[in-house]
């Protein structure tokens, strides 16, 4: 007896069970692009041939086997959606049925593919109710682009499970691409194609058949721009668009359509908006300017109201009837979505589902490329369907000419199948025909009719023949074709009607700051310190002291403002700066510091605060007695950093900020030596940064002030003491010189100070 006992055979290893030793990046890499390719090409980018995704496809697939044709009754959309995700579509319900009810929204599709019974969702965002409350079927539309799918145009794969089949693209004429348009966002890339009008769209396909050659202008000419399903107004030049739809990447700017209404009152008047853009929902950008008026950012606008029904109609009434609509209406278009940029992205998968950013003119012609594919395979499968009834035809003839013969196989051969193949040279489709034939059948009018049916088939076999070896005939039978459809969608018919103006908007209004901002007067206040804050209303400035201030702080500026104001605060650095007199904290307590307002230096402080005229203009001097004259407007600065506007150089400060009034013709200038010149106005340069000019020349110190006044009206300046007169000099003879002279000594009584006020 043997010791040794026989082991068992070794079943093989499952090879999905084996571990595989791979470098981890080499084994993500390799799996995130099998994810990245399906998320492409099965998912969130459309078929440039029917421009729909997979799930699109599929429940389009699904409503056309459960019947549901726009002669039929509804079904329930959770049939529709069950049988999707159980047959064609293994993902979720909810995406499903999102997928669906995004077909059937007439303010999402600007050519509905499925019509909805139920709330299928709103404009103003709410969302649609579940499945199992609403109902469905397919629109005409539907039918145009899967018309064909029963002869043979398009070829059909099977489902992922292998029990059943689908097809892989839809082969009907309907241009789907460009009439509804398209958006997903895949991996690493993304698509966004605007709705366009099918007339359009029918009209360049049918130039570009006669005219392969024509260029991209030609077809601007007839395709004008987006048709969105909501309509709106495009303001953007046609350079821009077209350029966008040249390249396949751009923008363009949609606006609301609006109009002006008499409203009840004395020239009372609102603005009616009647469209809004695309994709924008009515109830959040009325909540949206609803918030802009509370939040006081439009006063010129004083309430909105949602008038809507079945069409939009959102009422805006001004504060007041002396309002420009215009100015009201840009002022909108800049702060809130009644204009947003629609971003063009026409990435697509070609016929070889190769995604790929193309230009209208690529678009067309692959379409049409298409469009001649399945009209050969239509005419192919129809010649095929054509011999196989000749072949009958041609069997029963000779059955109906030896019908005596006929009778006698039948009745007496135990083969007659067999018998009648042999003596009459019958193929076995014509044999079993024959054997299969009713009894009525054979009436001498059965064969004429026959007849009449052979030599009609054969007719129309012939022509097929013709239109398949022929290019120019597939493009006139193209043409044909495209011509009844466009019928459907014509511009007189309410479905193809252009509901997108294309208006180029006019140059931007200066909106007023008024507009933006309501107009309130103010105190404006600044310590010793650099605390800066704004009293509501005009505060009495005799008495500063009354301000209230920080413990060992005091009063530094305080003048007279409106909200609407831009103040211009100048340091000793030479850097200006511009603040919002809206933007200021209020007066209750003690401010905030500038500094934190502006990217000050903090070496440096304020020497001068004012409201910016900017049509006035300021005199500027450094310690060591250089100056200018510069424009406000030159020397406003909208950013934090401010703008450098006098170039000082060593130890100089800029001493004086002082503005030029309007019919001031000279200069007095004092130095610290006090030295007095006066020169005239026209010698000192207009410059909008620098370092100027010498004013006046010193062997010690520098200067003092400087100011600029009229010489008939005389030099003035503040006497000391409490007493707040002030003093002119009229006879200023003595101090007449050139600019850049020493001086001598003031008239008497000037202030020991060196200051004129």
């Amino acid at each position: 007896m043997s010791d040794v006992t026989d082991a068992p055979p070794e079943e093989p290893e499952d090879e999905f069970d084996a571990i595989v030793d791979a470098p981890f990046d080499a084994a993500l890499s390799e799996r995130y692009l099998i994810y990245a390719m399906s998320t492409i090409t099965a998912r969130s980018l459309p078929d440039l041939r029917d421009g729909l995704k997979p799930v699109h496809r599929r429940l389009l697939w699904a409503m056309r086997l459960l019947k549901l044709d726009p002669s039929q009754g509804y079904k329930k959309c959770a049939r529709v959606v069950g049988d999707v995700i159980g047959k064609y579509h293994p993902h979720g319900d909810q995406s499903v049925y999102d997928a669906m009810v995004r077909l059937a929204q007439t303010f999402s599709l600007r050519y509905p593919l499925v019509d909805g019974q139920g709330n299928f969702g709103n404009i103003d965002g709410d969302n649609a109710a579940a499945y199992r409350y609403t109902e469905a079927r397919m629109t005409r539309t539907a039918i145009e682009l899967m018309h064909g799918l029963d002869e043979g145009t398009v070829d059909f794969k099977p489902t992922y499970n292998g029990e059943d089949e689908e097809p892989e693209v839809m082969p009907g004429l309907f241009p789907n691409l460009l009439a509804n348009g398209a958006s997903g966002i895949a991996v690493g890339m993304a698509t966004n194609i605007p709705s366009h009008n099918v007339a359009e769209i029918i009209d360049a396909a049918t130039l570009l058949i006669d005219s392969p050659k024509s260029e991209h202008a030609d077809i601007m000419q007839i395709i004008k721009g987006p048709d969105f399903a909501t309509g709106g107004t495009l303001v953007d030049p046609k350079e821009v668009i077209d350029a966008a739809y040249e390249s396949g990447k751009g923008a363009m700017r949609l606006r609301c359509k609006w109009e002006k209404e008499d409203a009840e009152g004395r020239g009372a008047w609102q603005i009616v908006v009647t469209e809004i853009p695309y994709q924008v929902q009515k109830g959040k950008l009325i909540e949206q300017i609803a918030q802009i008026i509370a939040d006081k950012k439009l006063p010129i606008l004083a309430d909105i109201r949602d008038e809507s029904d079945e069409q939009v109609r959102i009422v805006l009434e001004p504060k007041s009837r002396a309002v420009d609509a215009d100015v009201l209406m840009e002022s909108l278009f800049k702060i809130s979505d009644l204009e947003n940029r629609f971003s063009l992205n026409l990435n697509v998968l070609d016929e070889t589902r190769t995604p790929k950013v193309m230009g209208i003119r690529e678009v067309l012609k692959e379409w049409i490329r298409h469009q001649i594919a399945v009209l050969v395979r239509r005419s192919q499968h129809r010649m095929d369907k054509i011999d196989a009834r000749l072949e009958l035809l041609d069997g029963y003839i000779i059955a109906f000419l030896n019908l005596d013969r006929v009778i006698e196989i039948i009745r007496y051969e135990d083969d007659p199948k067999g018998e009648l193949m042999k003596e009459f040279k019958l193929t076995d489709r014509q044999a079993e025909a024959i054997l299969n034939m009713r009894l009525r059948s054979l009436r001498k009018l059965e064969e004429m009719e026959l007849k009449s049916e052979r030599d009609a088939l054969k007719e129309e076999r012939e022509g097929l023949e013709l239109l398949i070896g022929s290019k120019d005939r597939q493009k006139t039978r193209l043409k044909k074709d495209l011509k009844e459809l466009r019928k459907l969608y014509a511009e007189d018919t309410e479905i193809g009607a252009r509901r997108t103006m294309l208006i180029e908007a006019a140059p931007a209004k200066d909106i007023p700051l008024e507009a933006m901002i309501e107009k309130e007067p103010v105190t404006v206040i600044m310590s010793q310190r650099g605390w800066i804050k704004a009293m509501k209303g005009h505060a009495d400035l005799s008495a500063p002291e009354a301000f209230k201030f920080k413990e060992g702080d005091e009063h530094k500026f305080a003048f007279h403002a409106q909200t609407t104001d831009k103040l211009l605060m100048c340091c000793d650095n030479g850097r200006f700066y511009t603040i919002g007199a809206d933007k200021l904290p209020g007066a209750r307590g003690f401010g905030e510091p500038v500094a934190s307002m502006v990217d000050m230096d903090p070496d440096t402080g304020p020497i001068a605060l004012m409201v910016a005229d900017p049509k006035g203009k300021l005199l500027l001097a450094s310690t060591w007695g250089r100056g200018f004259i510069a424009n406000i407007a030159d020397v406003v600065a909208e950013t934090k950093k401010g703008r450098q506007v006098a170039n000082l150089k060593g130890d100089a400060r800029l001493l004086v900020v002082r503005e030029v009034p309007k019919d001031a013709d000279h200069v007095a200038a004092i130095g610290e030596n006090r030295k007095l010149v006066v020169f005239a106005l026209s010698e000192m340069p207009e410059m909008a940064k620098g370092q100027g000019v010498m004013l006046q020349r010193y062997k010690d110190g520098g200067l003092s002030d400087a100011t600029c006044f009229t010489l008939e009206e005389g030099l003035s300046w503040t006497m000391g003491g409490d007493s707040g007169r002030t003093r002119t000099e009229n006879d200023l003879t003595m101090w007449r010189v050139a600019r850049g002279a020493a001086g001598r000594l003031p008239p008497t009584g000037f202030p020991k100070s060196g200051k004129f006020d």
